[in-house]
C-alpha cells in the first residue's frame, strides 16, 4: 500500500500545534554584546528573590534602563506552585516586555519554600530556544541548553552557587561552561539565507500554475505524465508529492543542464535498503519507492551542481543529530525521552525534526532538503506470508523543506508538498510516534525554470 500512498495520496493536516508564529523583532546582537543587567538583578534581589513568593508577587511591575542601553521590566508571574519573576527586555515595537526577548531572565521560584527552583535566561529572541540552570548541591548548578524542546547540552554541572549566579553577567555565567556552550545556535546570520529565501519565493510564486493529481509527474519532455507507466495524464493535469518534488529539482537543474530528469530512473533502488524480508515484496508494493526518489534526485542535485562526489549517498543523507534528549508533550503531559536516533533505511524519529532543521539551518545554510515519510505496517497477506506478518517499513509520503532564517533573524521552515504549500506545524503533527523521517540535502539555487 506504501508505493500507492508515495504516487497518489495528498496527506491533509492533522492538528496544528507547535511552532505557532513569532512577533517578528528586529536582529539580535552577538550574545557577547547583549546589554549587562546584572547590577539590576543584584540592586532588586532582596524585594524579587530573597522575599517571600507571596511579598514578591505583591510588587508592582517596574521598568528600567541599562545603563548599556536597553529597557528591562520586573514583573512577578504566579503560576500554580511558583511564582516566576521576570526581568524581561523591551521588544522593537517599543510597547512590549514578551520575557524572551534577547537578554531576559526568568526565576522560578517555589511557593512553598521561595527556593529558586530554575533559571532560564533567553540569548536570543526565540521562546523555543534557550539556556536554564537548576539547583546541584549548594555550590554549584546544573545547565541545560535546549532549542525547540531539544537538549544540546544536558546536565553540565558548573562551579557556581544559585545565588551567586543570580547576579552574575550573563557572559561571565556562559564563560563558565567555555567550549560546551553551543553559542552558533543563538547567532544565526540572516544574510547567509538571502538564498534559501529567494528559492522559497522563487517556488512560492510557481505555485499558482500547479494543481495535484494522483500518480501525476512531468517527464523529461515536458509532458504531464503518470508515475506507473509513464502513461499521458487525463483530466487537469498535476502533480502528487514524488512529481512536485522532481518539479523542484528539475527547477533547478534546468538552467544547468537545459532539460528534465527522466522519470523511470527516479525510481531505481539507490543505495542498501531493505532486507531479503522486503525483497519479497518489492516488485508488488515498492515499499522503498519514497527513499528511492527523494536519494535519487538529492544525488543527481549533488553531482551536477557541486561535483560527483557530493551525489554519494554519505554525502546527501543526513544522518547526524546534535541532540541528547528530547522532551516530548502529550497534553499537559511532557516526558524527556533519549533523542530519536538515526536508523538505516529509516531515518529520524518524526518527534525530532523541527529542533533538527533548526540545528540543519545553522550548521548548513544554503541547503534544502527532500524527506521520506515511513512508517512500519502489517506486510500484506499472502501465500508465502498468511498472517500479514511481521511489519514492513513503507515510505509513503514526500516533501520538500526548507529551513531559513528571515531578514529578522526569525526561524522559519517553508513546507511544500504534493503541489501546495503547508506548514511545519502541520507536517509534524500529522504523524503519529513512530513515524520516521528520512532526510537528504540538497544545494540551495536561485534560478528556477521547471
Amino acid at each position: 500500500m506504501g508505493i500507492f500512498l508515495v504516487k497518489k495520496t495528498v496527506l491533509a493536516a492533522a492538528v496544528v500545534l507547535a511552532f505557532a508564529s513569532v512577533p517578528v523583532f528586529a536582529l539580535d546582537v552577538p550574545v557577547a554584546r547583549i546589554a549587562d543587567d546584572s547590577r539590576l538583578r543584584a540592586t532588586a534581589r532582596d524585594a524579587w528573590l530573597s522575599a517571600s513568593p507571596a511579598r514578591a508577587a505583591s510588587i508592582p511591575r517596574s521598568v528600567h534602563q541599562l545603563d548599556g542601553g536597553g529597557t528591562v521590566e520586573i514583573r512577578g508571574v504566579s503560576r500554580p506552585g511558583e511564582l516566576l519573576v521576570l526581568f524581561a527586555r523591551r521588544g522593537p515595537d517599543g510597547r512590549t516586555f514578551p520575557g524572551w526577548a534577547q537578554g531576559s531572565w526568568e526565576f522560578a521560584r517555589r511557593a512553598d519554600t521561595g527556593a529558586i527552583s530554575n533559571v532560564r535566561v533567553f540569548p536570543r529572541s526565540d521562546p523555543n530556544t534557550f539556556v536554564q540552570f537548576r539547583p546541584f548541591g549548594d555550590d554549584r548548578v546544573w545547565m541545560d541548553v535546549l532549542i525547540y524542546d531539544a537538549y544540546v547540552v544536558r546536565n553540565l554541572a558548573l562551579a557556581v552557587s544559585m545565588e551567586r549566579l543570580s547576579t552574575m553577567p550573563l557572559n561571565d555565567l556562559l564563560a563558565l561552561a567555555g567550549s560546551r556552550f553551543p553559542v552558533r545556535y543563538f547567532e544565526p546570520d540572516p544574510d547567509d539565507f538571502r538564498d534559501s529565501r529567494l528559492f522559497v519565493a522563487n517556488v512560492r510564486q510557481r505555485l499558482p500554475e500547479l494543481s495535484f493529481a494522483d500518480d501525476g509527474a512531468i517527464d523529461q519532455n515536458g509532458n504531464f505524465v503518470r508515475i506507473d507507466g509513464g502513461t499521458e495524464q487525463s483530466g487537469v493535469p498535476g502533480l502528487n508529492c514524488s512529481g512536485f518534488a522532481k518539479w523542484t529539482i528539475d527547477g533547478i537543474l534546468r538552467p544547468v543542464t537545459g532539460g528534465r530528469m527522466p522519470i523511470a530512473p527516479l525510481a531505481a533502488p539507490f543505495g542498501d535498503r531493505g532486507s531479503s524480508f522486503t525483497e519479497h515484496f518489492e516488485p508488488t508494493h515498492d515499499p522503498f519507492f519514497g527513499l528511492d526518489w527523494i536519494r535519487n534526485l538529492a544525488s543527481e542535485a549533488g553531482r551536477v551542481l557541486r561535483s560527483a562526489a557530493l551525489g554519494e549517498l554519505d554525502e546527501i543523507e543526513v544522518r547526524r543529530q546534535p541532540f541528547s534528549q528530547l522532551i516530548v508533550r502529550s497534553g499537559r503531559e511532557s516526558s524527556v525521552r533519549p533523542f530519536p536516533a538515526f536508523h538505516e533505511n529509516a531515518g529520524h524519529g518524526i518527534e525530532g525534526i523541527i529542533p533538527m532543521l533548526y540545528a540543519l539551518a545553522i550548521d548548513e545554510p544554503g541547503r534544502f532538503f527532500l524527506a521520506a515519510i515511513s512508517n512500519d505496517e502489517n506486510a500484506p497477506t499472502t501465500a508465502d506470508n498468511p498472517r500479514g506478518r511481521p511489519a514492513m517499513r513503507l515510505f509513503f509520503h514526500i516533501a520538500v523543506l526548507v529551513p531559513h532564517f528571515d531578514e529578522n533573524g526569525i526561524f522559519r521552515v517553508a513546507v511544500f508538498e504534493s503541489a501546495e504549500e503547508t506548514s511545519i506545524a502541520a507536517f509534524r503533527n500529522r504523524y503519529a510516534a513512530g513515524h520516521h523521517v528520512s532526510l537528504v540535502r540538497v544545494p540551495v539555487e536561485t534560478a528556477l525554470d521547471p
